[in-house]
């Protein structure tokens, strides 16, 4: 079974990665660029001459045997186990999409955390890149230049902003219905308990996971990004300390929780 791992940004979606491939019978993909082949080849069948010369439902049937015939064979080439968890962010707000090629309902998780933590984790990030430029600020423009306006543009551009938009666009649209969501916190509170929720949605038979030596089987080059540790994962799931007071202030901290109602009533973080 293919499914797939499309969560908030800094939301321990690496972390879950890493712990579902310690089952022998999963294959945990890093952050993977599938969703971007599959962009291109749907551009060019809704743009294609040939296509719109073909009878419209067997052009509609043969792309959708192309979709899927991509996607199995791009996973059977990661791996021979008998299913394999791909992480692409964009997999929730395509649900549909993948539902009308795939042959069984798309599974996604969604790793989602206190909106506050996760900007205040990307601006941990920020303050420990100091060395090099970050694109985020410019004094010449004066964007980016404080911790209010990092956290406006995190909320408003990728990854998280796009996140973020996805997300909400799934329960504006229902689809967030078939999305199985986990906290972040709970999950690394009682990790145990968590993916016995996973493995009841997937339909699998439970694994014991050994959560106090998690080795980081997914490598991903975070010089890309120029964000080192990006995808680096600590080897002990433990509860995740929640410093978003202190390295965001109370204002922005407020600002996040009444600006982004929905989300954090949505997930618990407010009442």
């Amino acid at each position: 079974m293919i499914f797939f791992n499309s969560s908030m940004p800094r939301s321990c979606s690496t972390l879950l990665q890493n712990v579902l491939a310690q089952n022998p019978d999963i294959y945990s993909t890093p952050s993977d660029p599938v969703l971007e082949y599959l962009y291109g080849a749907r551009a060019n069948f809704s743009t294609t001459p040939e296509v719109k010369a073909q009878d419209t439902e067997s052009a509609l049937a043969n792309w959708r045997g192309f979709c899927w015939g991509g996607l199995s064979g791009y996973c059977a080439a990661y791996t021979d186990k008998p299913n394999i968890a791909v992480k692409t962010r964009g997999g929730t707000i395509h649900y549909d999409w993948f539902k009308a090629f795939m042959p069984y309902e798309p599974k996604m998780i969604c790793m989602v955390r206190d909106l506050k933590c996760i900007v205040a984790s990307m601006e941990k990030l920020y303050r420990s890149n100091q060395e090099n430029h970050q694109a985020i600020q410019n004094h010449a423009e004066m964007t980016g230049t404080s911790t209010s306006k990092r956290a406006g543009i995190v909320l408003n551009s990728q990854p998280v902003g796009l996140a973020l938009e996805r997300l909400h666009e799934c329960f504006v649209n229902g689809t967030s219905k078939n999305i199985l969501y986990i906290r972040a916190e709970d999950f690394s509170t009682n990790p145990n308990a968590e993916m016995a929720k996973i493995y009841n949605y997937l339909n699998l038979p439970f694994y014991s996971h050994d959560f106090s030596n998690v080795e980081q089987s997914t490598v991903e080059d975070d010089r890309v990004f120029n964000i080192p540790n990006l995808h680096t994962i600590q080897r002990v799931v433990k509860p995740i300390k929640d410093d978003s007071l202190q390295i965001l202030g109370p204002d922005v901290c407020h600002w996040i929780d009444v600006n982004y109602q929905w989300y954090q009533k949505q997930f618990g973080y407010t009442l």
